[in-house]
């Protein structure tokens, strides 16, 4: 006897298609912007404006910029004097060209450019083996690219020997002034920093209480009283006749600043070392020196990658601090050129500004990229 069971099928269901790809941009559309009908209406409204603010600053930045002048009536109105129809608005890179010179290399010589020029490309060359983790004979390129390239820069840039004519620290400005003040202070930042760093946690009263008072010390007051310090008051307490180089004393300032905020880093990443380590580093009979440089500090250096970047980027940045002695980095000697009269239009201080805005965030946005392919290339801990 058959009985009627309704919760069996008797029948096969005809064949469905196969599903949408969850990675495909409509799929990403549908789950992110128009799930909803607020999301819809907010993401049409969102994007409305986007599209409106982008478009309007790529016309101002590119369509209707000024590419070529030899004056303020290149970037000015008719109204202002300017050549420009009325209402006109747009970015004034005529002036960016005219001023490019000294927005690098400051007021340096124009006949010694080679130089400066010369210490640039020898940067690059060695930066870039430096950067590549496979690439051959590291020692020697950190040697070259952390020792050798800053006594070579110091005696070709500032001149006095060797038949090369002198110039002054002062006649040194815009971007050369930033890379050189960021590139010395992260030279002597990481090595300083480990140490005050190993001082802080080392159980001698004397050495430990000695890194604390630096460190808290330096890290409680502002950069720009360690520089108005070191360029001001230092001088004081000198002999007559005893007197720093400014921008000596700027590298000075700028690098203890960055070592006290680079011991707390690296601190950091001491501290996250599990003590197994510690103890498996003396039951094979390493003394202190061996455990730190080949167990401990290794593992905490990888740690704390981000940490270091992040305190170099913020040391690149705080370079522009300097002006507050008077020295012209990149960002000083634009705000410098606002006031050069053959070039005062309303879009001239807005136009320098975004210049000097992109090279900081190109050098900026470059230390984080490589800090994020330095994090995937040591990430060995689920490698097999």
């Amino acid at each position: 006897m058959s009985k009627d069971i309704s919760y069996l099928r008797r029948e096969f269901l005809p064949g469905l298609p196969a599903p949408m790809s969850g990675n495909s941009a409509s799929s990403w559309m549908r789950k992110n912007l128009f799930a909803t009908p607020l999301d819809t209406v907010m993401s049409i409204v969102f994007g409305a404006v986007i599209i409106w603010f982008v478009t309007s600053v790529f016309d101002w930045l590119f369509i209707s910029a000024v590419w070529s002048g030899d004056g303020r009536a290149a970037c000015a109105t008719l109204v202002q004097g300017g050549t420009q129809p009325d209402g006109w608005s747009g970015a004034c890179w005529a002036y960016v060209g005219d001023w490019f010179t000294q927005f690098m290399v400051g007021s340096y010589p124009r006949d010694q450019l080679w130089r400066p020029i010369l210490i640039a490309v020898l940067f690059v060359v060695l930066l870039v083996p430096f950067l590549i983790p496979k690439a051959p004979r590291k020692g020697l390129n950190a040697l070259l690219l952390l020792i050798v390239l800053p006594i070579l820069a110091y005696v070709l840039l500032l001149g006095g020997s060797f038949g090369l004519t002198h110039v002054e620290t002062s006649q040194w400005g815009g971007l050369m002034v930033t890379l050189i003040l960021s590139f010395i202070g992260i030279v002597v930042s990481l090595p300083f920093g480990i140490l005050l760093a190993m001082g802080r946690r080392s159980q001698m009263p004397i050495v430990k209480a000695a890194s604390v008072g630096f460190i808290e010390l330096v890290r409680g007051v502002p950069l720009i009283t360690v520089l108005f310090m070191a360029s001001v008051l230092l001088p004081l307490f000198l002999p007559p006749g005893d007197n720093i180089d400014k921008f000596v004393r700027a590298l000075v300032g700028v690098s203890i600043f960055a070592s006290a905020y680079m011991a707390e880093v690296i601190r950091g990443g001491l501290q996250a070392i599990p003590k197994g380590q510690y103890e498996g580093a003396d039951s094979l009979g390493l003394n202190y020196g061996q455990k730190m440089f080949f167990i401990v500090m290794p593992q905490a250096i990888k740690l704390v990658v981000p940490g270091i970047v992040n305190t170099f980027i913020g040391m690149f940045k705080d370079t522009s601090l300097v002006s507050i002695i008077n020295m012209y980095d990149l960002l000083g000697i634009v705000k410098a050129s606002f006031g050069d009269a053959r070039w005062i239009t309303p879009v001239t201080p807005l136009t320098g500004l975004i210049f000097a805005g992109f090279i900081f965030w190109i050098f900026c946005f470059g230390m984080s990229r490589y800090s994020a392919f330095i994090e995937r290339h040591l990430d060995t801990g689920h490698k097999r």
